[in-house]
């Protein structure tokens, strides 16, 4: 080994540098790998505004665990999670411990760690508020820490250096390294201008997911992915090593491997997150011209990322939502339209088809059918469901309808960005990966991204979360067996 050290942190988002100073409190000797520079350390956490599911500082949501639990897979056979929901671990059989989900004892662990990581996090100085958020209208409180996921990596790296992590920077971590009895020992990675290097100790892998690598994408996510792009720059970055790795030495996969979290983002904007949640006030409508999803089934917070998927299906995988001046009467609409790019206008639909690359005729038709469907009677409240759906329109709109016929009428278009996502490694409830047996692989654990959690549809406002506790988790586990 080049260097040897207790723990090795391949990754300096929340959730390796979470692991790392957690470690270095406990008294360990640290490295942490990191694929860019010092100034752009952070990866996709720098850009994040870190939505945090918590109604308190030291309260998560009431529905915390069940909306986990109710996304963690599809069709699981009933015998299986109820003998996981029965008893310990150790009495599960082979198959339930194998189950390519989190089990319940992960996600309570989970939960009932947040409020002591809050806490932790506020020792360091980062501050935390109710801040108004992009969604006009939601269902959950979502805590933010003051100066969004950049005040999160700053206040996190700056206690590591304090507390002499050595931190390696344009360094990749390659392949795990193992004895001659397969155990991880170490880690072995390239850094830029010196070429190889391998650092002995236990291993956290915290390198996010595998968004940023198109190769990854087409084989999971499948040949679409193409109409698909990360989040935010930093996201580049996550291309799914540390997932591989761990696959390839017999770790056990969990989460939706084909699937990512999807939010809806103007393609004409560089911006990290250029988020359109605007689209509940109009209509939306493909490539051809026609409308596909409805648009406003309940509040935008609980619903953009399915309608989101809607969007990824349609041609070319962008969409198109058309909005009249009614959208400017809507309280603080500004928040729901995070692109720097204006809305496309113009006097008349037809000019708008035209300007949108669409059929004009094909447009004046689906904005006159929904004029006509919209409701006559009943209070129009932006703020709050109202229930003003659709009459005889299919697919139907719940509510927010009116009228579009207010000019000159705008539209943005919008492509689904991939957050990040969803596959990932199997872990225990202190963050410890699993093999392919359910049983607990020496030495080696997870964070973040690289543990596989979601299926299908994301439980908002968790993955920071996720991040910091299981990086807390891993560290303080390594600290009490070593």
């Amino acid at each position: 080994m080049d260097q040897v050290f207790d723990v090795v942190v391949a990754g300096c988002g929340v959730a390796g540098l979470s692991a790392a100073v957690t470690a270095a409190e406990r008294g360990l000797k640290v490295a942490i790998l990191e694929r860019a520079s010092r100034e752009d350390r952070g990866g996709q956490s720098r850009y994040t505004e870190a939505y945090l599911r918590m109604k308190a500082l030291d309260e998560v949501t009431d529905d915390f665990e069940t909306d986990l639990a109710s996304n963690v897979g599809l069709y699981v056979d009933p015998d299986l999670t109820n003998e996981m929901a029965a008893g310990g671990r150790e009495n599960w059989s082979h198959a339930a411990r194998t189950l390519a989900l989190s089990d319940p004892e992960v996600i309570g662990s989970f939960a009932d760690h947040v409020a002591p990581t809050i806490k932790w996090l506020q020792g360091l100085g980062v501050k935390f508020d109710f801040l108004p958020t992009q969604f006009l209208t939601k269902t959950q409180p979502r805590l933010l820490p003051v100066g969004g996921g950049a005040a999160l990596v700053d206040a996190l790296a700056a206690r590591a250096e304090q507390l002499g992590v050595t931190f390696f920077y344009h360094a990749t971590a390659r392949r795990l390294v193992l004895d001659a009895r397969g155990t991880v020992i170490g880690l072995a990675a390239h850094q830029q201008g010196r070429g190889g290097l391998r650092l002995g100790g236990q291993v956290v892998l915290a390198c996010g997911g595998f968004e940023g690598n198109s190769a990854m994408m087409s084989k999971y996510v499948g040949p679409r992915s193409v109409y698909l792009r990360p989040i935010c720059k930093g996201a580049y970055f996550n291309r799914g090593e540390g997932i591989e790795m761990a696959l390839d030495i017999g770790a056990a996969p969990c989460g939706d491997f084909g699937s990512y979290h999807a939010e809806p983002i103007d393609p004409r904007s560089g911006v990290s997150e250029p988020s359109v949640f605007i689209f509940p006030y109009g209509i939306l409508v493909n490539k051809a011209g026609c409308r596909f999803v409805n648009e406003a089934p309940g509040t935008v917070d609980a619903w953009y990322e399915r309608i989101t998927r809607r969007i990824y299906e349609q041609e070319e995988g962008i969409s198109y939502v058309i909005l009249d001046q009614r959208v400017k009467e809507v309280p603080n609409y500004r928040l729901a339209i995070r692109s720097d790019q204006p809305a496309v206008e113009a006097d008349s639909i037809e000019g708008l088809a035209t300007k949108l690359g669409i059929a004009p005729e094909a447009l004046r038709v689906t904005v006159a059918a929904y004029n006509a469907a919209c409701p006559t009677s009943g209070a129009y409240d932006p703020l709050n469901l109202d229930d003003r759906a659709t009459q005889g329109l299919v697919p139907p709109k719940s509510n927010w309808s009116q009228p579009i016929d207010r000019g000159p009428f705008m539209a943005y278009p919008i492509i689904s960005a991939n957050v990040f996502t969803f596959g990932g490694l199997k872990v225990s409830p202190v963050g410890q990966v699993l093999d392919t047996d359910g049983q607990p692989m020496a030495n080696l654990y997870a964070a973040g991204e690289v543990i596989g959690m979601y299926y299908t549809n994301y439980t908002g406002a968790t993955s920071v979360l996720k991040g910091l506790v299981f990086g807390r988790l891993a560290a303080n586990n390594i600290a009490d067996v070593t």
